[in-house]
């Protein structure tokens, strides 16, 4: 099966469109299939595109205004050209808003199915970062995926806020996790000593320092006698965080066996964010055997056991934050139960077999684009 996938972002870009989109291209290529990756250009230039699985097209593109770390793609043929060229079989349109409209647009004009990944709060993004409103998001969100021949959503939540917008053909396709590069066996002492030095619970926020992540609401969590927040990521919100979380550790952005290992030497990860359609960081605290706190909103409620693998508490409530955290804080028999729990629980969740059931809805589309052959 030769593939196109169209992505808003791609590594060396870290969020979880890219991720999903890197990981997705490797299944491919594992499974025999042929991808191909469609991507805005970064200033970083091709050079870490060598790191790819598979050949990746660049188009040009501008940094998001008041966000500049993200790349908005501008207008361009290469789309069309390269699904073309690569001969494929199926576009796959990773989170589409703005280069994946060109996607869409390019499967239409060659006759191709499509599949749309919804992955993103696009509505909130836009809301935030481009100055329109909500319902003109959602608008621009329904044309698109209503034009693809699946839609598939990484949550409960998320499936039915599409539902709900009017787009239809929405099948469920979660997220898959690394369960050899997360796992509780990552722990590191000495790690812990340097970040606590006094023997401090350890509690930690992994993601974009974002003004939809609302980090902010660890500000109570810093006021913990005998805790100590870790906040690893970076973005546009760090100077204000920095001021806003007294005595929190700031780490920076780290990626891959750095990561694993600060995800697994945490006593408690903690999620802020209320608008997330899955949430990769609390799976992978999960597959670190990390107990987590996390808003009863979005992606967390398909995540988090209540009570059994971590605490969902009121969105945007800090207090709530504080108080499921010192409820862990004093209970160290219910925090590695519920580690041990949460890491039970992702165990078959890897992306080898996240990727297979997405290689079955590709073949759902193709099979049900096949024209009858008579009897």
């Amino acid at each position: 099966m030769r593939v196109v996938i169209v992505t808003e972002s791609f590594p060396p870009d870290v969020n979880g469109v890219a991720h999903c989109a890197l990981q997705t291209a490797r299944h491919l290529v594992d499974r025999g299939h042929s991808p191909l990756v469609v991507a805005p250009a970064t200033p970083a230039g091709p050079g870490p595109d060598a790191l790819a699985p598979c050949p990746v097209v660049r188009v040009p593109s501008l940094p998001l205004p008041g966000y500049p770390q993200v790349r908005v793609a501008l207008p361009s043929r290469r789309v069309t050209t390269a699904v073309a060229e690569h001969r494929a079989d199926l576009v796959h349109l990773a989170s589409p808003f703005i280069l994946g409209v060109r996607g869409m647009a390019a499967a239409t004009r060659l006759g191709l199915p499509a599949v749309a990944v919804y992955q993103t709060d696009l509505g909130g993004y836009a809301r935030t970062y481009m100055g329109i409103g909500e319902a003109a998001a959602w608008r621009r969100i329904r044309s698109v995926h209503a034009a693809a021949d699946l839609t598939l959503a990484p949550s409960s939540a998320a499936l039915r806020d599409l539902e709900t917008h009017g787009v239809p053909r929405v099948k469920l396709w979660p997220r898959g996790v690394d369960t050899v590069r997360f796992r509780p066996g990552h722990r590191d002492e000495a790690l812990r000593r340097a970040l606590a030095p006094n023997g401090e619970l350890l509690v930690g926020y992994v993601g974009r320092l974002a003004p939809e992540k609302h980090v902010e609401l660890l500000a109570e969590v810093c006021g913990l006698p005998g805790v100590k927040v870790v906040v690893v990521g970076d973005g546009p919100s760090e100077p204000q965080l920095t001021q806003a979380l007294p005595g929190a550790a700031f780490l920076g952005r780290r990626t891959g066996d750095d990561l694993a290992r600060i995800f697994a030497s945490l006593d408690v990860f903690v999620h802020t964010g209320p608008f997330e359609t899955f949430c990769q960081t609390v799976q992978e605290a999960m597959a670190s055997g990390v107990p987590v706190v996390a808003p009863a909103a979005g992606g967390p409620l398909d995540l988090v056991a209540h009570g059994r693998t971590g605490l969902l508490v009121r969105p945007r409530d800090a207090t709530a934050v504080r108080d499921a955290v010192r409820t862990l804080a004093a209970d160290p028999a219910r925090r590695a139960a519920y580690g041990a729990a949460a890491r039970d629980t992702v165990e078959g969740r890897t992306w080898a077999a996240i990727g297979d059931r997405l290689i079955e809805h590709y073949a759902d589309v193709l099979g049900a684009r096949r024209p009858a052959v008579a009897a």
